[in-house]
């Protein structure tokens, strides 16, 4: 039993940090500049590998310390930035989540990770709209998803890909 929760807390961590370096690399990449605001999601690789491996608790562990970080280390905590980081991270993830959770025979990581990207998007535009007073933002959801679908795909091929080489069965060692 300790040696398995030493085992979830090395993981979560490792996961974290994984989150942490993946936000710098995004960071990186200028897709910003041709499309304000959009992002291809690359730290949410993380958080979809915690949910599937750990469970929902861990992955929802790992998707706040790593915005938490993120910001903290990146100097936009308690921005409009980290606002929309924040309601854009739990709405895609609690989306995924119960796509995986109650609909996972159905959906393969891929369309979770589609889930979780669309939603992402909507979080944020909510968000925004609540801060700024405009609906007129949600004008601009549609061709935010037209990019999450693309985005969604390749994490979710990245997240099916790496999980095909963990060990057997590794899911059920913390359940």
């Amino acid at each position: 039993m300790k040696r398995s929760r030493i085992k979830m807390i090395v993981i979560i961590g490792l996961l974290i940090s994984i989150g942490m370096v993946l936000h710098v690399v995004e960071s990186l990449i200028p897709i910003s500049h041709f499309v304000p605001g959009a992002k291809i999601g690359l730290a949410n690789i993380a958080s979809l590998l915690g949910l599937i491996i750990l469970g929902f608790q861990a992955g929802l562990i790992i998707l706040i310390f790593r915005v938490l970080l993120g910001s903290l280390l990146g100097g936009t905590f308690l921005s409009f930035s980290f606002l929309m980081s924040v309601s854009g991270g739990l709405l895609g993830f609690l989306l995924m989540a119960l796509a995986y959770l109650l609909a996972g025979r159905y959906f393969s990581f891929i369309g979770i990770s589609i889930i979780g990207a669309v939603f992402h998007n909507l979080g944020q535009i909510i968000t925004a709209t609540f801060i700024i007073g405009n609906l007129g933002l949600f004008y601009y959801l549609p061709y935010l998803t037209l990019l999450a679908i693309p985005a969604g795909i390749m994490i979710g091929l990245v997240v099916d890909f790496t999980y095909s080489y963990l060990p057997q069965g590794m899911a059920g060692d913390f359940s």
